[in-house]
């Protein structure tokens, strides 16, 4: 996972707008999720999720901003969240899994009526937010971030088959939370993070860019 200081990531991220920031190479991107031990020692060592803690019939948060993960998670201090895994996928499958997404609550610039919407809701495996960001200290910002949270067959071909790389992040995860607890802004260190924007324009406007 390449790294840079907070105070340089604030300087190159957008300060308002919805934006899909995420670590990424040409073809791969991370998304991050938190879960119990139990459920995070399996997927860390198969590299892959499942065995007899996780639900396959549950919906699942995927997160590519690491920051709205840390807000989510409490920096891994919130019960049930004290693993935080980072998760290679192909940005094909990432798109994949924006193309079968339907926002969770109605937009009157996107769906016709409200029956369209319901209806998309009923044939399509995942559910789209965009949610204030927050700062490290977990105050909202302008800047919206995407979670996507998914179900069904796209769950199971996610968790068993669209992974390249599981990567524990929770001790880097602790050690950046005492250095904001400390007051030592200055060295805090964040996941190093671009702009990702999908090249169909038909995805770009399914999500609401």
């Amino acid at each position: 996972m390449k790294t840079i200081k907070y105070k340089n990531y604030l300087e190159i991220v957008p300060n308002q707008g919805r934006h899909i920031l995420a670590q990424q190479d040409d073809d791969t991107l991370f998304v991050y999720q938190a879960f119990r031990p139990a459920i995070a020692d399996y997927a860390i060592k198969i590299q892959k999720f499942g065995g007899t803690h996780y639900s396959f019939t549950r919906m699942s948060w995927i997160k590519p901003n690491f920051l709205w993960m840390m807000y989510r998670a409490g920096w891994a201090e919130k019960e049930g969240q004290e693993k935080i895994l980072a998760i290679r996928i192909k940005k094909i499958d990432f798109d994949k899994i924006l193309s079968l997404s339907v926002f969770s609550s109605y937009k009157k610039d996107l769906y016709e009526t409200q029956e369209v919407w319901k209806n998309k809701l009923e044939q399509y495996p995942v559910r789209l937010q965009w949610d204030p960001d927050h700062d490290i200290y977990g105050y909202k910002q302008e800047r919206k971030a995407i979670q996507l949270g998914l179900k069904g067959q796209i769950l199971e071909e996610f968790a068993t088959e669209m992974i390249i790389e599981i990567v524990d992040v929770t001790e880097f995860v602790r050690n950046q939370k005492s250095k904001i607890d400390d007051g030592n802004i200055n060295e805090l260190l964040v996941p190093q993070e671009q702009v990702y924007i999908p090249d169909s324009e038909v995805i770009q406007h399914q999500i609401g860019l």
